[in-house]
């Protein structure tokens, strides 16, 4: 690859190697969504402790990502670089995961592919920063989430009736999430991308200075707390919910991915390019609040509703906002932080996300052996709004889009 790229390849190379990313992606996101969970629980019939750090393992990712940075910085790595390394060893705990037949090796494994997957995200959002032009970039975004979408529903469906009354088969499909991971390294070893700025990687927490340097930041993730815990302590307790005998659901394998992985992608897949324009074109915090509501909506009606209607609606409304939430979540920093700044910008954001993320699960199965789960998901409800109130003063406050300096420099690996 040339030295030098203009902004239109640079973009065009990202966008091809994104799209084919995407399609492993999709495969990687049924182990956090559902399968990893569930091997846990049916397979090896796991404590609540087990289930909860497999289910906390994405977000232990989110919380080390500052780490990440702080690597890059000293090691004056591109945010590919880094990417393709953590793949790599992602691979390697997957690996792991299908090797290690007990289940604290399974556990162990599935939790280091998890934690890797998740710390390569403050990475990507600076990749689409620096090759996407604003005016593009949640639309281009959306589109590759479609194709992640697409392929997650149909892995789900394909796995689940492999798994089927075989759960001894998942060392399998261990294998197939370390070939994903080892897909995804190459792709994110042929995106152009920046050097991670050395003064980014003063200290492992040096970037949590922007809290104190950017209020709206602040407030902005301060609102995303309450929303986020809610939404996480219940998100980890879909497939409990689903699959324990004790809530007199009891639903077979396939209809455990039916609500949580294939419905819910459906609606995903055909609202994220509408949200991907939304999210270029609309008031951030007004966005996020419509966002919030979704959420809420969804989580009441899946938990409190009863009967396979409920779970159904539940289930897609819950795949609409996170449409929405899918290109909020990953890019709302390009709209805050100055552009040579966003790994360091949503490296704090994913590290806050990491830490609710790991607190959440823990408190959400301990509630749930002291309440019901109708009035966990109203209590998640209350949290959610709290959030929307935060944020609605903040839809006043206009805040500029930064656009990227054209990559003119050496931007490849």
């Amino acid at each position: 690859m040339h030295s030098t790229l203009s902004p239109a390849d640079a973009k065009r190379i990202t966008f091809f190697y994104e799209r084919w990313r995407a399609l492993g992606g999709g495969l990687l996101e049924t182990a956090s969504t559902t399968f990893l969970l569930l091997i846990a629980l049916r397979h090896y019939h796991a404590d609540s402790i087990s289930k909860a750090i497999v289910a906390g393992g994405g977000s232990a990712g989110l919380l080390l990502s500052p780490l990440l940075v702080y690597i890059s910085g000293k090691l004056h790595w591109r945010a590919a670089t880094a990417a393709t390394w953590l793949s790599v060893i992602g691979a390697v705990g997957f690996l792991l995961a299908a090797l290690l037949p007990w289940l604290p090796g399974f556990v162990t494994g599935s939790v280091l592919g998890m934690i890797c997957l998740a710390m390569t995200i403050p990475m990507q959002t600076q990749i689409s920063q620096d090759n996407y032009p604003v005016s593009e970039r949640g639309y281009l975004f959306s589109r590759t989430v479609v194709l992640r979408i697409l392929a997650a529903a149909v892995f789900s469906e394909l796995i689940a009736r492999a798994l089927t009354d075989h759960f001894n088969r998942f060392p399998l499909l261990m294998l197939a999430y370390a070939g994903a991971m080892l897909a995804s390294a190459y792709c994110f070893s042929r995106c152009p991308s920046r050097i991670i700025p050395t003064e980014e990687g003063i200290s492992p927490l040096q970037g949590l200075r922007v809290l104190k340097e950017d209020p709206q930041f602040r407030t902005t993730l301060i609102a995303w707390m309450f929303m986020g815990f809610a939404n996480l302590m219940m998100l980890a307790l879909r497939v409990e919910y689903l699959g324990n005998p004790v809530y007199g659901l009891t639903l077979t394998t396939g209809m455990i991915a039916l609500m949580t992985s294939i419905l819910p992608n459906i609606a995903r897949m055909v609202m994220s390019p509408v949200w991907g324009k939304l999210f270029d074109r609309m008031n951030f915090f007004t966005l996020r609040i419509v966002l919030n509501i979704g959420f809420a909506i969804g989580i009441v009606t899946f938990y409190t509703g009863n009967s396979l209607p409920g779970l159904i609606t539940g289930a897609l409304i819950f795949g609409v906002s996170v449409a929405g939430g899918d290109v909020a979540w990953s890019l709302w920093v390009t709209k805050f932080a100055p552009p040579e700044r966003v790994a360091e910008y949503m490296a704090v954001h994913t590290c806050l996300t990491g830490l609710r993320g790991i607190i959440a699960p823990l408190v959400g199965f301990l509630l749930l052996s002291h309440y019901s789960v109708h009035i966990m998901a109203l209590f998640s409800g209350a949290l959610i709004l709290i959030s929307c109130v935060i944020l609605w003063p903040e839809r006043k406050v206009a805040r500029p889009n930064p656009h990227a300096a054209p990559l003119t420099e050496d931007v490849t690996d």
